[in-house]
């Protein structure tokens, strides 16, 4: 575990509100990154950061293990597929609408249009629409990877696979992006 970390725990448990403020502070933007990106929008994500933290500070005491963002990670990911278990859709894209017979859902196409040509928020937003695109257990590893910056070793671990298997994720969730990416990718070289 890091020594700051350790410093900061330690001081916490003898009653350093303080030192919890610097730990949240240390970790909001790569755990929140990480829960933004596998939830459905800022409300989820803010919702369930606060009770990633809500949740580590009642299992403090009993925390031992080496990599403090890791053990995070795996609460919010644990969190996050709760919700998600919970709000399953129960609909059918074939429902109509009760006022009329017009169709309940609009499928939007995701890729980007003419006016995304810029290196933009745009861009981003590709990336983030890209990401959507992939099965949970790669989306997780790639997130994870990119936006939290955890080692292969820790994404294993936080999955319950060996890491072959988080290495093969993220190897088949690149060549997933890849495509997707192509035009955005030649955008940014200037190539067009």
């Amino acid at each position: 575990m890091d020594t700051e970390d350790r410093r900061l725990i330690e001081q916490y448990r003898d009653g350093d509100v303080e030192a919890l403020s610097a730990l949240v502070e240390k970790y909001r933007r790569p755990l929140f990154g990480f829960i933004l990106n596998m939830t459905e929008g800022q409300g989820d994500a803010d919702e369930i950061f606060q009770e990633t933290w809500f949740r580590a500070i009642r299992k403090l005491d009993s925390y031992r293990q080496k990599n403090f963002m890791g053990w995070l990670v795996r609460i919010a990911r644990n969190l996050v597929i709760d919700r998600y278990r919970r709000r399953r859709p129960t609909t059918s894209l074939d429902m109509t609408r009760d006022d009329d017979s017009t169709p309940a859902f609009e499928l939007v196409d995701p890729a980007p249009g003419p006016t995304d040509k810029a290196v933009t928020e745009d861009d981003m937003s590709a990336v983030r629409r890209a990401v959507e695109t992939l099965p949970v257990e790669q989306k997780e590893v790639f997130v994870m990877r990119m936006q939290a910056g955890l080692s292969f070793k820790e994404i294993a671990k936080t999955q319950g696979v060996s890491i072959n298997t988080a290495l093969a994720r993220m190897q088949y969730a690149l060549s997933k992006l890849r495509p997707l990416l192509k035009d955005e990718y030649d955008v940014m070289r200037g190539e067009s």
